[in-house]
Parts: structure tokens; sequence; C-alpha cells
């Protein structure tokens, strides 16, 4: 009977690691399914935001959602001209 519920809860616990990996899965594509006017949206808030420190070359900037099996990263490219010593806020 002991060996019985072993068994049942190593298979318990796999199913649970197997349910765990779907999930996040279906989470990490969830976040890089984003349509192409929200990355456009968040494109122009950075470059409005960081312009406020920084001249920069808008014309030139690149922001993208990459993934991997375990994340999601949000990488920007963005051409510094010149850094602005005092904020203009």
């Amino acid at each position: 009977m002991d060996l019985f519920s072993k068994l049942l809860k190593r298979e318990a616990s796999l199913s649970k690691n197997v349910a765990k990996e779907r999930l996040r899965l279906v989470l990490v594509h969830d976040r890089t399914t984003i349509s192409p006017q929200l990355l456009e949206n968040l494109k122009e808030d950075l470059i409005k935001v960081i312009s406020n420190y920084m001249e920069i070359d808008s014309g030139e900037t690149e922001v993208t959602l990459n993934s991997d099996d375990n994340s999601v990263a949000l990488s920007a490219s963005i051409p510094v001209i010149k850094i602005n010593r005092l904020s203009s806020r």
C-alpha cells in the first residue's frame, strides 16, 4: 500500500509540473502577442520619456519583444546623439 501511495504522489507531482509548464508557456505567449499598434505606442512613450534626458535619433529607434522558453524581453535600440546635462523638467 505504501508503494502505491508513493507512485500516486510521484504521478501527481509530475502532472503538477507539466501543468505549471503549460501555464507558463501560455503566459509567455500571451505576453508576446501584442498588437503592432500597442508596440508602436510603447515606442512613442519610450521616446517621449528618454527625450527628457537625452537627444536621440527617434527615426532610428527600434523596439521589439523577444521571447524564449523562459522569459519575455523588451529590447530597445535608441541611438543617443547627446546627453542633456540639465533636465528640461
